[in-house]
This record gives C-alpha cells, structure tokens and sequence, in this order.
C-alpha cells in the first residue's frame, strides 16, 4: 500500500488497485505466496469515508456500502494463496480486521492496533463480531468496545491478535523468509488458507455478508452521519463535510423511502 501521504488510507484508487494486485497475484503462476505492507510511518489509516462516499440516494448508497465493504473481505477470504500481513506502523479500522483474514500476521515494534468502531456508532466489521473472540476471547471485546483497547505490537502478540513481533527493520526480511520457507514446504502450500489458525471460511463469508448489512443500516442513522460532518469539518474537508450535512438534514424525507426499500429486499 502505496500512498504514504494519506497514511495508506483506503480511498476508492487504492482499492482498486489492492483488488487488481490481488487478482495479478492470483493469476501468476509464479506467485506461492503474497506478503502485504504499507509504506511510510503508517501501515493503513483504515477506509477513507471523504474518498469513498459520495452523494447518491440513500437506497443506492445502501447498497453501494454493504456491496464495497462485503468486498474488501472477500477479497481477503477468497484468496487462494496463502497471506502474510507486515504491519509496519499503526493500523485503523479494517486494515486490522483484514490482517485476522490472512495466514499469519508479523509486525514491527512501531505497530498498533485500533478498531474504533463503538465510538464511531458502527458495528464491527470484517468479521471482528465472530473472530476477535476466537482469537483473543476478552481483549477482542476491549478492542471492539467503547474502550477502544489499543495494542502495540509486543500486546497484539501477547494476546493472540498477531503471531509475531520483531525489530522495525527486520519486518519484511522476516516475512520474506517465512514466505520462502512456505514455498519450500510443499506440505504447507498443499493444506490450504486459514484466517489466524481459523479454518471455516464459508462461515466468515456468511458473517461478513451480515456484518455488511448492518454496517450500512449503521451509515445511515442520523448519529453516524452527524458524527462524519463534525469531524470531516474539524479536518477542514467542507465539501465531504457538507455532504453529510446535506444527508443530516433531509433525512427526514429519505428515511421513509430508506425504511420502504429496506423492508422489501
């Protein structure tokens, strides 16, 4: 992930282009095996909602969230190659909840962790609900709570989050090897994916297709899209700012119209 002055946000031109290297990788004979990082200080600053969302009504903006979000996770379980995530830096939002959908995650000393869903008013996606708990029991509630528990790379390893942490600057040669070692291991190509040691993926497809449905019920209640306004405004981005204004606003009159496509689907 290549857009350092973003921190390696999520806009819509860097998820086009992660779901392109991940079709290229798939396609290439020669590739065993795929490691995914991020460049800079930051390893992902999550989805960028200002680069994202844009002004449509309400019944397609719906369906445009639940189809992208459901995407970005099955872009993660359909893999059919095994994938190590280096975490290089912090990681926000669903750039963690995908890292639980790879084979093995390393991370440098400089890393953490932060799902900030409660606090934003959303509820927890790419498949946290289910898999937070399977690997970490307790501290995935802290993580998905309203404590917004944070680890570092040393707690994320302690608690199950990770498998490893190592040194900043031996990250990638670490995952470089632990690919190459894969590659040679042609028992370990043979078996399979797992999610962190999580085997049922046709589970985490149903999960992530409901978590999904509820993220974009979430989008659209008033107190999500207030919360948008205000910070986006606090970030000086007044037309995105604006957007949720607009939506705030004439909620009232779509929100029927909302409610009246949503039960008939």
């Amino acid at each position: 992930m290549n857009n350092p002055k973003k921190l390696n946000g999520w806009t819509e031109p860097m998820l086009l282009s992660l779901f392109d290297a991940f079709q290229a990788a798939e396609k290439d004979a020669s590739t065993k095996v795929v490691v995914l990082t991020g460049t800079g200080k930051y390893y992902c600053a999550g989805v960028d909602l200002s680069g994202t969302i844009k002004p449509m009504y309400p019944s397609e903006l719906h369906n445009m969230i639940k189809t992208s979000n459901q995407k970005v996770f099955d872009t993660f379980l359909k893999f059919p190659k095994p994938l190590i995530a280096a975490v290089n830096g912090p990681a926000i939002g669903a750039s963690v909840t995908t890292t639980t959908l790879c084979d093995y995650t390393i991370a440098g000393e400089s890393a953490t962790f932060l799902t900030p869903f409660a606090r934003l008013g959303v509820p927890p996606e790419g498949c946290s609900s289910v898999h937070f708990d399977f690997l970490m029991g307790k501290e995935g509630n802290r993580m998905l709570g309203k404590e917004a528990f944070t680890p570092t790379g040393a707690q994320a390893a302690e608690i199950g989050l990770i498998k490893e942490v190592v040194p900043d600057g031996e990250l990638l040669s670490r995952a470089q090897d632990l690919g190459e070692s894969w590659i040679a291991d042609p028992d370990r190509i043979s078996e399979g994916r797992s999610h962190m040691g999580y085997t049922d993926t046709d589970k985490l497809i149903k999960v992530n297709e409901k978590e999904s449905e509820d993220l974009a019920d979430a989008f659209l209640s008033a107190k999500f899209l207030s919360a948008q306004a205000d910070f986006l405004g606090s970030k000086g981005k007044t037309v995105p700012s604006l957007v949720f204004k607009v939506l705030v606003a004439t909620r009232p009159l779509w929100s029927n119209l909302y409610t009246s496509y949503s039960s008939k689907r």
